[in-house]
């Protein structure tokens, strides 16, 4: 079958401190001295409940390895080498989610710690040939005053070129906090024309879907499989044109699905949603982003014409520039028009082979 690695592609859900490679987290561990939960360093993808309790412990994880990102140094190597590894996977746009609330004790401010991000997203995205964006992102388990001291920051530094700012998003546990109360930062952003992406749609279902759609008006929404499980939610959100950013790895790793066949991505493709695979915390999920793809196709049965249909969908969801869609769009064209060197056709998960597939 067509390499995965070669379809051209835009990742739209990878978070900063989640994209570290795990050769790198224990490289810094050790230089600041920090003992380490094995469940960070032995690769295995983190397997929780979709409770309470499981999201403390994947956050005591996702903390410690925050806690070693302690500088510029660190901050720029984390980015470059997501941009990296990006760039080996044929992601030709990057748009990554960051917090700079996080590493700002350690390089003076909020202000100096998005701009390192933006500048190490400019000088990686030349290195390695990705156009990056940045997208600042809330936290749920924060005051929404703070939230809207970063929609204001993230509107200083708004713009459509490589290394600035693109979207603002929302993110941490579903259950904490009160969508309607963050309302006010996402009006800012949308003033100044920053995409919106909060999460929603995973740890909670259809109904807190509807909320974020009244009170946030998203252009894309982190995850949103839950909207499968209510025909209305889900035709709302395609009558919209809100695209769904879906990582079938976290979705598992989180407890939300027991296994990657019973994530609805077929269901919510099939109704004509915009999916752009994610790979959310390869940190802790253990996949990348050419894994969800796969996962596609071994596990959902999709065909090489529907995997680059939604490669097609990332690109288009994303706020990359006309000029890069269209050079993405069309290596996504030339991936197809390779002969493929397997045509053997994928098995639905728990069927027979899609329709689309013959032949």
């Amino acid at each position: 079958m067509r390499d995965l690695d070669l379809l051209p592609k835009a990742h739209l859900h990878l978070h900063f401190t989640g994209s570290m490679r795990i050769a790198t987290l224990a490289e810094l561990a050790d230089g600041y001295g920090v003992r380490l939960p094995a469940a960070l360093l032995d690769g295995d993808p983190l397997r929780v409940p979709a409770d309470e309790r499981g999201w403390f412990r994947f956050q005591r994880l996702y903390d410690a390895a925050r806690a070693c990102v302690r500088g510029e140094a660190d901050m720029r190597r984390v980015l470059t080498e997501a941009v990296a590894d990006d760039a080996a996977e044929g992601s030709g746009r990057l748009e990554i989610q960051v917090d700079p609330t996080s590493y700002a004790p350690f390089v003076g401010g909020i202000t100096p710690a998005l701009e390192i991000v933006l500048d190490a997203a400019r000088t990686a995205g030349t290195t390695y040939g990705v156009d990056v964006g940045v997208v600042v992102a809330a936290s749920r388990m924060r005051h929404p005053l703070e939230a809207r001291t970063l929609a204001r920051l993230a509107a200083r530094h708004a713009g459509d070129g490589p290394g600035q700012v693109v979207g603002f998003g929302l993110s941490n546990d579903e259950r904490r906090g009160e969508t309607p109360e963050f309302a006010p930062a996402f009006a800012l952003a949308r003033r100044a024309g920053l995409a919106l992406v909060p999460h929603g749609g995973e740890l909670l279902g259809p109904t807190h879907v509807d909320a974020v759609l009244d009170h946030l008006t998203p252009d894309r929404l982190g995850h949103g499989v839950r909207a499968a499980e209510d025909p209305a939610v889900l035709e709302r959100l395609v009558t919209h044109g809100v695209a769904l950013e879906v990582c079938p790895a976290s979705n598992v790793s989180l407890g939300v699905y027991a296994e990657p066949g019973q994530v609805p991505l077929r269901t919510l493709v099939d109704a004509g949603a915009r999916v752009a695979l994610g790979a959310d915390d390869p940190l802790l999920f253990g996949s990348r982003l050419t894994a969800q793809y796969e996962t596609a196709r071994t596990v959902h049965g999709f065909d090489d014409s529907e995997l680059a249909e939604l490669a097609r969908s990332s690109i288009r969801a994303s706020r990359a520039s006309g000029t890069t869609q269209a050079r993405l769009l069309a290596g996504v064209d030339s991936w197809l028009a390779t002969p493929d060197p397997d045509p053997v056709p994928p098995t639905r998960a728990g069927g027979p082979p899609h329709p689309s597939a013959a032949g």
